[in-house]
């Protein structure tokens, strides 16, 4: 029974993707799960299958966004975090058409190794574009780069920055921020960027290791049976809320204290996963108040470590963690069944596309996977150059974001 009914649910879950196909307009694409009808390319490298490629001012984290002729990315223009900016170029050639710039001069903590000021994707529903960069506030821009409205939500402090992306729903902006000693769920009206509702969460974090808690985790909002749900992954517990009112609907236990990934979502399962070697769950939504003992249908104690959010196929789950190896998981029953060396370090998520799976590692090489319980190995593709980021994809054409360009890689004649 739960065989056939994830295998309907996902049947129905691929139709609502197919009516946003063509545009990729927030973090892990139409749906926030990673998943796209469109085709994308098989092969390229720094000189086949390039449409365009575009510099960009320095490093970044945040990952590409693509609606009609619009490509957009947010940008910390100095090694400080400054000058933070969102881009937006021309999607037939790569040039860029405008950017809007927000200035901050105190300091903000972020990965020490690798700061970066504008690790969030920015968000756009057609007309609008909304950007969210930590302490210096929420950003909306029309398409012509024209400030629609500009918010400051206070300071995000946490050791390792902040990189949870904008929602954008209906009339409403949704936002993780934080993590940190201030950390809260917000809705805003996407018109004016006032508060709609706030949910606050524990946020302090200690100076030890064991101590650590917080979630970079972005929601997801999806339609189950006759109610609308947006999931969010929290320290020690995934959680489900009204998205119009804030109102919490259930709540999961079983996380760890860190969560990086984003939920994995169909109308039928949400799988949760906990980083720095944390458990992992899948938990039957739907439900009301704590379903932990009645809906939660499996836990792993203690995985892989990984940053990026992998994506459910059919039957099963594959995710790169960190360290490069590839793993497939029985969704209904949380066993590994495979894990095998894919790519290099990697903090990247899986981007499902025309039936295949595409990461693309701290080296700028992207992996072309079969989607299915085998493990094969369709193409590697190096672009020789340093990326943070995720694939976005769009009819037929994927966007990477390296630390030196942005690409738009296709095979179309």
């Amino acid at each position: 029974m739960l065989r056939r009914s994830l295998l309907t649910a996902g049947l129905l879950f691929i139709g609502t993707i197919g009516a946003l196909a063509d545009n990729w307009p927030g973090w892990r694409g139409p749906t926030g799960t990673g998943r796209s009808r469109d085709a994308a390319p098989l092969k390229w490298s720094p000189t086949e299958n390039v449409r365009w490629k575009t510099p960009l001012p320095g490093p970044g984290m945040s990952s590409p966004i693509v609606w009609g002729d619009r490509v957009f990315v947010t940008q910390s223009l100095d090694r400080e975090g400054r000058q933070r900016a969102l881009l937006c170029f021309d999607r037939k050639d790569g040039r860029q058409l405008w950017q809007g710039l927000t200035a901050y001069e105190e300091k903000e903590s972020t990965y020490d190794s690798e700061p970066h000021y504008a690790s969030a994707t920015p968000a756009t529903d057609g007309q609008r574009v909304v950007a969210s960069f930590g302490s210096a506030g929420v950003v909306c821009y029309d398409f012509a780069g024209k400030e629609l409205w500009r918010r400051d939500l206070g300071k995000a402090e946490q050791i390792w920055g902040n990189a949870s992306s904008p929602v954008i729903w209906g009339d409403l902006v949704f936002l993780n921020f934080g993590p940190g000693e201030r950390t809260f769920l917000v809705a805003m009206d996407k018109k004016t960027g006032r508060d709609v509702w706030k949910v606050d969460q524990p946020g302090a974090y200690g100076k030890a290791p064991t101590e650590w808690m917080g979630s970079w985790s972005t929601p997801v909002i999806a339609r189950i049976g006759s109610r609308d749900e947006l999931i969010m992954t929290w320290p020690e517990a995934a959680k489900a809320y009204n998205p119009r009112t804030g109102q919490l609907l259930w709540s999961c236990g079983g996380l760890g204290k860190l969560v990086y990934t984003s939920p994995l979502v169909t109308p039928e399962v949400v799988v949760a996963m906990g980083g720095f070697t944390g458990p992992m769950l899948a938990v039957k939504p739907g439900g009301s108040g704590d379903v932990t003992e009645t809906h939660r249908l499996w836990r792993v104690e203690k995985s892989p470590q990984r940053i990026g959010s992998g994506v459910i196929v059919g039957e099963h789950v594959y995710v790169v963690n960190e360290n490069g190896v590839a793993q497939c998981i029985e969704l209904k029953t949380g066993k590994s069944l495979w894990e095998e060396r894919a790519a290099g370090r990697s903090w990247g998520s899986i981007v499902h596309a025309g039936g295949r799976l595409y990461l693309t590692d701290q080296k700028g090489e992207t992996l072309v996977l079969a989607a299915k319980p085998q493990f094969e190995v369709l193409s590697r593709n190096p672009l020789n150059e340093r990326s943070q980021s995720s694939p976005a994809v769009s009819d037929g054409e994927i966007f990477i974001r390296t630390y030196q360009h942005l690409w738009c890689l296709s095979d179309k004649r």
